[in-house]
This record gives C-alpha cells, structure tokens and sequence, in this order.
C-alpha cells in the first residue's frame, strides 16, 4: 500500500506540472517569438526605406489599445530620426554638386521628428566654441582686447597689419557691450525668401535679443513676417559702397534707413580685408557726428580666423563663412535658446513653390565665395542634435 501511495504521489505532481507549464507557455509563444525575430529584421533594414514605410503618407497605423504600441512607435520614429544624421553626412561630404531634391526630401523627414533642447549636447558645443573662438571676451574688437600700439593682422590678408594708435581706439567699446549676457532666448534671422507669408515677426519679436545681418528690411508689411526688434544687425561694406555711394550723396537716406533699427548695435568687419576699414571707419563717424542712437561695433578679425578654423574641421572649407553661420556661431555662445528663421538656400520651398533668394529681392552671392548647403547642413545638424532650432515653415500664430 506504501509503494501505491508513492505512485500516486508522483503521478500527481507530473500532472500538476503539467498544467503549470501550460499556463506559463500558451499556445501562441512560437508565433510571438517568430514576429520578434521579423520585427528584429526590419528594424536592421535599409535606412531610407525604413523611413518611407514610417512615413509614408498611406501607411496605415493600427488603433492602439494601450500604451505598449505608442512607445514601441516612438522609439521606432526615434531611432529613424537618428538615422537621417546619416543621410545628412552623405549629403554634405560630396564634393562639388548637390541635389536641391536630396536635401530637401531629408527636410521634410526632419520636419517630422520631434524637437527637444537636448542640454548637454548643448554644452558641450558651446564648451568646444569657447575654446578655440571665445565670442564672449574676443567676438568684437574692445578696449580690453585690443589695447592701444596692438600691430592687428587683418582676418583674411593676414600678412597686412593695421596700428591701433589712440584715433583708432577710442572707437573701441571699453569692453564686450552684452550686459544681459546670456540672453535668454535668442533669434537670429537670415534673409531667405522662405520668410515671406511666414508669419513669424510676432514670435521674432518676443525674443530677448534679435540678431539681423546686412541691413534688411523691417518695416511696413514685411514686418509681420520678419519682425522689427534689432539688437544687433551685420552691415556688409559693399552695401555701403553700391547702395548709399559711401556716405556722400545718400548719407541723408542712409541715416533714415538705419533709424528703423532703433538703439541696435551696427556691426561691420572692418579688419576683414583693407578696403573694408575705410568705409567702416566712415560709418562710425558719420553716426557720431549725427548722434544717431545705434552704436558701432566691428568683428575682431582673430575671432573670424578661429571661428573660420573650427568650421573647416566641420567640413565647412569654403573661401569665408557666410555672416548667417558667423552670427548663428555667437548666438550659441551669447544665449541659452537658440533659434534661427529665414535660413534657407535653396530656390524651392518642400512643396514645390518657387522662392526668391531673400524675402526682399532675387539677388545670389558670389559663386564660389561661400558653401550655403554645407553650412546649411551643419545647421541642420545641430538642429537634430538640440542644440538649435530651425524654423522650416509658417510659424503657428495666436
């Protein structure tokens, strides 16, 4: 009787194990383990056609009926959005010709990736430009930086040298003129012609402080697509010279012109090149002796040599840096939010739409004299990584 007790016992407990293991194995595991292996062989696929199944416009998406698929589909749209840094690099590295329609499908990705300021990256940035560039102590010539009998080299002729005798220094601003430093939330606006109908002048003009380059135009009705705050704005010399026949017979319009900047700073890169100081020298007096309220400041040509330095390692190895990248480099050093508007170097808008060069007229730069898609691809860059921000499109309106 003892061994039949025993043999049910045993018989018993196979039985109970059993039907654990059915509990803890249902029918379907096979099947589960198979679509995790499928799913494991997709994500490994090919970059660009990952993104078109992702993205495509007549993918469906299954209802979600909890919150498993929803963070399944952000870390997949996460992970196809690191992937179009990818995409950018092949971009940028080639050579000489570039498809307008390349970078703008690659846009139109980025456009739907979410944004966030990502502060680390931030400040590892921001450390690497203070280091080799330094905007905060070195962005313009002051007194503290350049003191009196200082034998200057200009930016790019640099075997010329120019004295700063005492005529030339009283010029100088005492020290970096940027009490508020670091503002809070910057813009910087370029002159692309994808402002027009934007509809972002309200948002620019909410910033703490508006970064402008070559004098554009602010008012009447291209200030609701530009805004009209100016803290500071970049005066290129050859406007100048072609548009106000330097200072003599349009000084009238040239003060009139500037006066719709208000108390902004005017600068100018008068040590770039020997032609430039001339007429940038001219400027300043003539704001003096008219006790215009703007203040004029000019970029210190060590900080151009570095900044241009830091770019090339970047990629970026063009004859000079255009003043958008110069002006959006110290923007990361002077603020703590950066966002640009009207960056935009291409003559088609993501739909298609035919654009002018800039909001304001049609006229293209040098050929040759600056790389506008590889320095457009470095912005984009740091716009993926949360560095900066990029406004692609239409700004949303109250």
């Amino acid at each position: 009787m003892r061994s039949g007790g025993t043999l049910f016992a045993l018989i018993g407990s196979l039985m109970l194990l059993f039907l654990l293991r059915m509990l803890w194995c249902p029918a379907d595991a096979p099947a589960r383990s198979r679509l995790l292996m499928e799913g494991s062989r997709e994500d490994t696929s090919g970059t660009s056609a990952a993104l078109k199944t992702l993205w495509s416009p007549t993918t469906p998406v299954p209802r979600t009926r909890n919150s498993t698929y929803l963070d399944e589909k952000t870390t997949q749209i996460t992970e196809k959005c690191k992937d179009l840094q990818y995409s950018l690099n092949s971009l940028s590295n080639k050579t000489r010709r570039y498809s307008e329609d390349d970078y703008l499908q690659t846009i139109t990705n980025i456009q739907r990736c979410p944004w966030n300021r990502q502060a680390e990256e931030y400040d590892n940035f921001r450390a690497k430009l203070a280091s080799c560039c330094d905007a905060v102590q070195d962005f313009v010539v002051s007194q503290n930086n350049t003191p009196v009998g200082t034998n200057m080299s200009y930016e790019v002729e640099s075997k010329k040298h120019i004295p700063i005798r005492e005529n030339i220094f009283h010029m100088f601003p005492v020290s970096q003129p940027f009490v508020d430093y670091p503002y809070n939330q910057c813009a910087v606006v370029g002159n692309g012609g994808i402002l027009n109908k934007s509809l972002c002048g309200a948002e620019i003009d909410k910033s703490d402080f508006v970064f402008r380059c070559n004098l554009p135009p602010i008012t009447g009705s291209a200030s609701k697509d530009v805004g009209s705050k100016t803290n500071l704005v970049t005066v290129n010399p050859s406007i100048i010279t072609l548009k106000y026949q330097n200072l003599k017979e349009k000084k009238a319009q040239f003060l009139e012109d500037i006066s719709t900047y208000g108390d902004a700073f005017l600068l100018l890169p008068a040590f770039s090149y020997r032609a430039n100081t001339g007429i940038s020298f001219k400027v300043y007096q003539t704001l003096k002796e008219s006790k215009m309220r703007q203040k004029v400041l000019f970029f210190h040509p060590r900080y151009l040599r570095h900044l241009a330095l830091f770019w090339r390692t970047k990629g970026v190895t063009a004859y000079r840096l255009s003043t958008g990248l110069m002006i959006a480099s110290v923007a990361v050093e002077l603020c703590e939010n950066v966002k640009l508007y009207g960056f935009w170097p291409f003559s088609k808008t993501i739909e298609d739409t035919p654009l002018s060069h800039h909001y304001y007229d049609n006229m293209l730069p040098k050929h040759g004299f600056h790389q506008m898609p590889k320095e457009y691809s470095q912005m984009l860059q740091l716009h993926m990584r949360g560095i900066l921000k990029l406004q692609f499109s239409k700004c949303e309106t109250a």
